[in-house]
């Protein structure tokens, strides 16, 4: 078998389809430009020629304390007096609506709206720097960078103002050596719920007593937490919210006359405890001001507004502290706190409303007038509508101060109405794409598309000797990509890569696009014009037609919302066909009886009557195991905001969030009993085939480290359901049972994992000399004392396969003679199945490591999709069975379109039936933590956790994908295939050593099934691409398409690392099998 040009065919096409993902998302998801200058305090932003020092003027506050409570949700704030029955999260912050109520002159409570994308990180920049996030700052929020733009903290510290921390050490990371004092702490373990918090209080009162601080920030994160951890409707989040209650009333209590007191939240949660999202639960959060003085000069009126936008925190917490408002903020001063125009009187050094929405918008104008000269993004007709918007109010404005004369009522409205204008120009403007990439994306993709398909249909001349190899391709990428690099720095002085990545990709493409052409037409011409590879009748078929109508749903928004019940309804509709097909060519039943065939005239039909009817009721069978599966896996899927009737799995929720213990029981029990079925079927299939009887490592991996790691998953699930307040004499044993028992999976997994790969086979070989040494009652104490049962000793038994690799090893020493009693040389049991038996035992373990790092409900969805995977491979078996009838079938070992699009649309329909969406809020973070109770020092290893946790599906599909070229011959039926030497060994079911005998049929097949696997889901990626580009200004972009883009190019990065996985798995095996061989024959001829 030629395995190096297989691999190396794989790994370049996989590089063809990274670089145009990487051009691509380069031009889509750019950062927005930032302006990295800061304000000062003699900027001259009053009216009046001479400048000011701004920063002298006594503020209206001397303090502030800023209590963030993270995930305060707008609806944990309000209080209904009239809920006699509250839920969890409900009426358990009284004291804000006491406050509102007694004092309205000195407080007041807001929804609080943040810009998406909800996580913290960029909701701190947010409300610190005053501008907008962009989408792909979403992937920074666990790494996060220090904030170069100007902020409030830098602001405090170039006035004096000494500003101390406590809490979320996200803010370190953000604000580097930027406190008076900080006090941070571990934020990412969202199962610890008191940490953070508890922290935080040993030292907030001591510190609001003293006098070494002018800005207090405290960072609670024990909301969230328990929101992430058992959702906002747990006695949990009852207990956090009335611990917050306390302390908001405790640091009230303390406040003096000077200083200013903001509760808020950054985001707030879904019904599931998520967010990152752009859903108004996600977005609303709550505000909440209070001074022990007055601080709004009159009580609440109509002109309140109704929701605050997060930004607008920015310039009010400046000009109420006296600082200068951040450079880049396009934030709006909050009115209600600045008296009315000739009522300052009462506030020292305060300002009117006026005076602080001009100081705003000249802050705005001045931002507006230096971006748009550094970027040129900003549409020319709405930049010299803002300008000239700004020329007339600063006139009019100018104009009433200079004549002493009130302003007109219209000019306030006119000031907010021109701050409103700015920011959402800037909110339309900041989606800013790089056309050049984004086209290069997309052209490479495109060709990386067209290569593979191309590859797939000609992989048995691709994989000859004088075949056209990669050489060619691989100097001409070399020599496009340095002629890019000498251009670029002639012209620019300096070399950018991606556009070195485009030239060698696209001229690679090209070059053997090109190439094969010729080929093509080489074949066409000795093959017939019907083997033309892009015609309308090979490409206009079902298999194909089902991808294209999925990768057509890409476009819409609604398919996309849908997604998960469109691709199963294409899985049941694909699967349906392989049957309709069959019985249109009359392969499904038996022929009817020929007189020619009877006399001899005709040759019989290549399969008696009662084997087209076991394989038929064969395939019906595990067509209703199919549609079962189907439909029991739409009981496993997550619902999107968008889907309001919607109910999500209760299988979704981790067993410690449930409170009623028979439910949880119940739950616990299915889980484990799906988890030993799980074990059981995998056990049971090696052992039909004879392939637990070596004593390789990969038999011991089946026999024992698959048995040790279900349990350890049965014990964790147990450990971690319990309660932490359930056996208070056993809370330590528990948590060791949290810590210890994953981890003793993970290396049983390793270990498992490792042993597979080391000694792959599952062969047992027994030769005739130690036959006849045991006497004829050697068949029963063998079958006995090796567990072979009557059935695997009569069909999984290679009588002649002996004599086969020793003609193919060219061995002339070894005589005959050892068959002249007409048993074998040599017995050897699991050799049929010899490549199929280490992927379905590697992807078995797989599946339970995986697993593990889901909530314990779905163990259940899991074993469903192993029942899928095993359907689907026997589906595909019989229908291979069948169309060998008449010569139907496709002919050597290659594997057709149909089991190819429908194992890929598998993968997608098992992704949202594990509970994934193409959504940030559905990602499961708890996966992170799984092994690892008390958090991460690093990012690497909680990504590739999480990453883990959310392409499971793809994983153990891609990896599986093989499996697709060996179950047609696994199961095999005896004479049901002619041999491809002729004679009477065409009888024989040899199983998988047909691929032996065959290297370059094996090579070529192993190649066009890898290489059509990765153009269907390079077709998805493609589609999503294309969404994307094309309605990159539409409505939903950053809401649907662009996570659904994210999502579809990770999977695909994930799916080709796990198919070439399982490909060089093979390889590995095929290796294992020909020096299994070799050390065979030496041993058999002595």
């Amino acid at each position: 078998m030629k395995r190096l040009p297989v691999l190396w065919l794989l790994l370049w096409v996989c590089a063809l389809y990274y670089a145009g993902i990487y051009l691509f998302v380069g031009g889509f998801l750019l950062v927005r430009l930032e302006v990295n200058r800061t304000s000062t305090c003699g900027d001259v932003l009053q009216p009046g020629a001479e400048p000011a020092d701004f920063c002298r003027v006594r503020p209206r506050f001397r303090r502030a304390v800023l209590l963030i409570v993270d995930a305060l949700k707008i609806d944990f704030a309000w209080f209904d007096p009239d809920n006699a029955a509250p839920r969890p999260y409900e009426n358990k912050l009284p004291v804000l609506e006491e406050t509102v109520s007694s004092r309205p002159a000195h407080s007041r409570l807001y929804p609080f709206r943040a810009d998406p994308p909800t996580t913290t990180m960029q909701r701190i920049k947010g409300f610190t720097t005053g501008s907008l996030p962009t989408f792909v700052d979403v992937g920074n929020n666990f790494a996060s960078s220090a904030i170069l733009e100007d902020n409030l903290i830098h602001q405090f510290g170039q006035v004096g103002k000494r500003v101390v921390f406590m809490g979320d050490d996200t803010w370190e990371n953000l604000f580097p050596k930027k406190f008076h004092r900080s006090l941070p702490f571990p934020s990412f373990n969202v199962k610890d719920l008191h940490t953070v918090d508890n922290g935080i209080l040993q030292h907030l009162y001591t510190t609001m007593v003293g006098d070494d601080w002018d800005v207090l920030v405290a960072h609670f994160l024990g909301v969230d937490h328990c929101g992430h951890r058992f959702g906002p409707d747990h006695p949990a989040m009852a207990d956090k919210l009335t611990q917050m209650n306390g302390v908001i009333r405790s640091v009230m209590d303390r406040l003096q006359n000077d200083t200013l007191l903001v509760v808020m939240g950054d985001h707030g949660m879904t019904d599931t405890g998520d967010h990152g999202g752009e859903s108004q639960k996600e977005t609303d959060a709550a505000i909440f001001l209070y001074s022990p003085s007055p601080l709004f000069p009159a009580a609440p009126t109509q002109s309140e507004p109704d929701v605050v936008p997060q930004t607008d925190l920015v310039p009010t917490l400046a000009l109420l502290l006296g600082v200068p408002i951040p450079y880049s903020s396009v934030g709006q001063v909050l009115l209600p706190v600045f008296p009315p125009h000739g009522q300052t009187e009462g506030a020292v050094g305060g300002l009117s409303q006026l005076e602080a929405l001009w100081i705003n918008a000249k802050q705005v104008n001045r931002f507006l007038e230096t971006y748009s000269g550094m970027a040129k993004d900003i549409p020319p007709e709405s930049l010299s509508q803002l300008k000239a918007d700004f020329s007339r109010l600063s006139a009019e404005y100018l104009a009433t101060v200079q004549q002493g004369r009130p302003p007109s009522p219209q000019l306030a409205a006119s000031l907010q109405a021109y701050l409103s204008s700015v920011r959402d120009t800037c909110r339309a403007t900041w989606a800013r794409f790089n056309a050049f990439k984004m086209a290069a994306g997309l052209a490479i993709l495109a060709f990386a598309c067209l290569t593979c398909f191309v590859l797939s249909e000609l992989s048995v001349a691709l994989i000859r000797e004088d075949g056209p190899g990669l050489r060619a391709p691989v100097a001409a990428a070399l020599m496009a990509g340095g002629c890019a690099a000498a251009g670029q720095l002639r012209a620019r002085g300096h070399v950018e890569v991606a556009w070195c990545l485009a030239a060698a990709a696209l001229s690679s493409e090209l070059l053997f696009l090109w190439r094969a052409r010729r080929l093509g037409y080489a074949s066409a011409e000795k093959m017939g014009p019907a083997s033309s590879l892009l015609t309308p009748r090979r490409l206009l078929t079902p298999p194909l037609l089902v991808p294209l109508l999925r990768c057509a749903s890409l476009l819409s928004d609604s398919y996309v919302i849908a997604e998960g019940r469109a691709v199963t309804f294409l899985v049941l509709s694909l699967a349906l066909y392989i049957p309709i097909r069959l019985n249109w060519n009359g392969l499904l039943l038996p022929p009817s009886h020929d007189p020619l065939k009877a006399a001899g005239i005709l040759p019989p039909p290549a399969l008696s009557p009662s084997t087209v009817r076991k394989e038929s009721g064969t395939l019906l069978a595990c067509l209703g195991l199919l549609v079962g599966t189907l439909y029991l896996s739409l009981s496993f899927h997550a619902c999107r905001e968008e889907q309001g009737s919607c109910q999500p799995s209760p299988f979704l929720s981790p067993l410690s969030r449930l409170q009623d213990s028979r439910l949880k029981n119940l739950h616990y029990v299915l889980s484990v009993c799906a988890l030993a079925l799980w074990t059981y079927l995998l056990r049971r299939c090696l052992r039909h085939y004879g392939n637990l009887n070596s004593a390789s490592g990969a038999v011991f991996a089946a026999r024992w480290v698959l048995l040790l790691l279900s349990v350890c998953l049965a014990l964790y699930w147990a450990v971690s359901a319990t309660p932490e307040d359930s056996f208070r004499n056993l809370a330590e044993l528990i948590a060791v049972g949290q810590l210890a028992l994953p981890r003793a999976a993970f290396c049983l997994l390793g270990l498992g994992l490792a042993l597979i790969w080391l000694d792959p086979l599952t062969v047992y070989a027994k030769t005739k000399a130690q036959a006849s040494a045991r006497g004829p009652s050697l068949p029963p104490r063998y079958r006995a004392s090796t567990g072979i049962s009557p059935q695997a000793e009569l069909h999984h038994l290679i009588p002649q396969i002996y004599q086969r690799m020793r003609r193919s090893l060219d061995d002339g020493e070894l005589s005959a003679g050892g068959e002249a009693d007409g048993r074998p040389a040599v017995e050897a049991y699991g050799l049929g199945t010899v490549y199929s038996a280490p992927l379905v035992l590697f992807c078995g373990l797989l599946g339970m490591g995986l697993l593990l790092l889901h909530p314990e409900g779905m163990a259940l969805s899991f074993l469903l999709l192993l029942l899928q995977m095993g359907a689907l491979l026997h589906i595909h078996a019989a229908s291979t069975t069948l169309s060998s009838l008449h010569g139907t079938g496709s002919g050597g070992f290659n594997v057709p379109w149909t089991p190819v699009v429908l194992w890929s649309l598998a993968a997608t329909q098992f992704f949202h039936a594990t509970g994934h969406l193409p959504t940030f809020p559905s990602i499961q973070w708890g996966a992170a933590f799984v092994g690892f109770p008390d958090g991460h020092t690093g990012t690497v290893l909680p990504a590739s956790l999480v990453t883990l946790n959310t392409f499971a599906s793809h994983i153990l599909f891609s990896a599986g994908c093989p499996l697709l070229l060996f179950w047609p011959l696994v199961c095999e039926v005896r004479g049901g295939r002619p041999a491809a030497s002729g004679g009477e060994e065409g009888e024989d079911a040899v199983m998988e050593m047909r691929l032996r005998e065959n290297p370059q049929q094996f090579s070529s097949a192993l190649l066009q099934l890898s290489t059509r696997y990765l153009f269907v889901l390079g077709a998805q990626v493609f589609a999503s691409v294309c969404a994307a580009a094309i309605l990159r200004r539409h409505l939903m972009v950053w809401k649907v398409f662009a996570p659904k883009l994210m999502f579809e190019a990770s999977g695909f990065l994930v799916s080709s690392t796990a198919l070439l996985i399982g490909v060089t798995l093979v390889l590995r095996v095929d290796v294992a099998v020909g020096r299994w061989f070799k050390r065979l024959v030496p041993e058999a001829s002595r």
